[in-house]
């Protein structure tokens, strides 16, 4: 059924987002340097966007994936930490959790950054999938039009644009067609047009040399409301046995040509001695073809607590939210290329850590000089698997989204949600001090 208006849930969440500014800090933080102003922009920049969710469908109806204000529907009645969460919907994930940011300004003038509530990635879906198709250069023009000449120009003018940062829940390559692609290839050409060089575009995944991108996590289906629920989880996944050495939570490996994937489920297929291992099985694989996992946390968590290393290989693009479902299971990560994660999650995954929690296994070794992955899984020491999986457990925080409303002890924890503003406000702090100083 085609949504006409949004819902009632967003017409509140409409109201909220009118008020702007907090005065104190949950925290008690010092708010120096971390003064953020949002600007206010029309519905059809966002809330209005909500209201065709169902006008999509070679994408999806993603109706189903708005409640909680993007969180998505509950996995049980009672359930309180685990949602069926869509991560294309980071967009409204992030927006509610910025109306909770403790360092608000009143005044654009006093902000150390100007975050814009713009569902980009929402809104390209009529120009990937819908009547725009053939118009997908334009993506962004009226946004920039707006925010550049209508409304309070100098916002923008102060800075232009260095100062102003927004969140796109896709891959950066969905929004880097060329704009002199004639016809348009799969993409829109957003993060080309030259009006938005300047600004801080937080994505699924960066491209390696452009400056505005940076990669922050895909959202989980795991939304802690408080310290408990998270100790709680972190508890049972310590505690969880591991049966299986390794598992394989995706989709594709059937094509004849060598790659990875092929690699893996071949390897899966033939791996069935167990003797002296300490396993019970050496591979586990769960089929997640057709996106039929996406929105099942339970179908694939299960397994993911029960191994010790989740592999997690590139697919169509090099990230996967798989690498951060495997880290609240507290699944150790096995990486077959340095652009899948070691590349693109510097501020919530260190790169100076990866040895600490993960392996690394070169993609090349794999599929062209039959190095096998259980082969170098086996060899790593049982204590080692320990240490890195408690290194895993120091990681979970980090990258996941915690539900709005928390409470003031789970606070405390930064969450993926903080770590992308801490790194934000960084980036944007440097950017402006060579400007200044050119």
């Amino acid at each position: 059924m085609l949504l006409r208006r949004p819902p009632l849930l967003f017409v509140v969440f409409l109201l909220l987002s009118t008020s702007s500014a907090t005065e104190d800090s949950d925290l008690g933080s010092d708010c120096t340097n971390k003064w953020i102003y949002i600007r206010q922009l029309p519905t059809h920049f966002n809330l209005d966007l909500l209201a065709n969710c169902s006008e999509y469908p070679l994408f999806d109806n993603f109706c189903p994936y708005l409640p909680n204000h993007g969180l998505g529907q509950k996995t049980h009645n009672k359930s309180r930490s685990w949602f069926r969460t869509d991560p294309f919907m980071l967009e409204l994930i992030f927006h509610r959790r910025m109306l909770e940011y403790p360092c608000l300004a009143n005044d654009p003038q006093q902000a150390n950054a100007i975050y814009v509530p713009y569902y980009g990635g929402i809104d390209s879906l009529k120009f990937l999938f819908g009547p725009e198709v053939n118009s997908s250069f334009e993506h962004g023009l009226d946004l920039f039009h707006f925010l550049a000449h209508v409304d309070s120009p100098y916002i923008w003018g102060k800075n232009f644009g260095h100062d102003h940062f927004l969140v796109m829940a896709r891959p950066a390559w969905d929004f880097s067609q060329p704009l002199s692609n004639d016809p348009p290839i799969f993409g829109t050409s957003f993060l080309e047009l030259p009006e938005f060089y300047n600004v801080t575009a937080l994505t699924f995944e960066a491209r390696a040399y452009p400056w505005q991108e940076r990669a922050i996590p895909y959202p989980t289906s795991f939304h802690p409301p408080n310290l408990g629920f998270l100790e709680s989880w972190i508890t049972r996944v310590r505690r969880s046995r591991r049966s299986s050495l390794m598992l394989f939570a995706g989709g594709g490996g059937i094509s004849a040509n060598p790659n990875v994937r092929r690699s893996i489920r071949l390897e899966c297929d033939n791996g069935t001695s167990v003797n002296g291992t300490g396993y019970t099985k050496l591979c586990e694989f769960v089929d997640c073809s057709n996106g039929i996992c996406e929105h099942d946390p339970i179908r694939f968590m299960k397994p993911m607590l029960q191994s010790s290393f989740c592999l997690q290989p590139p697919g169509d693009t090099p990230t996967r939210r798989s690498t951060f479902d495997g880290i609240v299971a507290g699944c150790i990560p096995v990486f077959f290329e340095d652009l899948t994660a070691k590349k693109q999650y510097g501020w919530h995954l260190p790169e100076e850590k990866y040895k600490e929690f993960s392996v690394f296994i070169p993609k090349e070794e794999v599929v062209f000089k039959g190095l096998k992955i259980l082969d170098v899984l086996m060899r790593i020491p049982r204590s080692e698997v320990r240490k890195m999986r408690e290194k895993v457990l120091e990681m979970l925080p980090r990258v996941i989204y915690r539900k709005h409303g928390s409470s003031l002890g789970l606070k405390s924890k930064k969450d993926a949600f903080d770590i992308a503003i801490e790194g934000t406000l960084q980036r944007i702090r440097e950017r402006l001090e060579e400007v200044k100083a050119q």
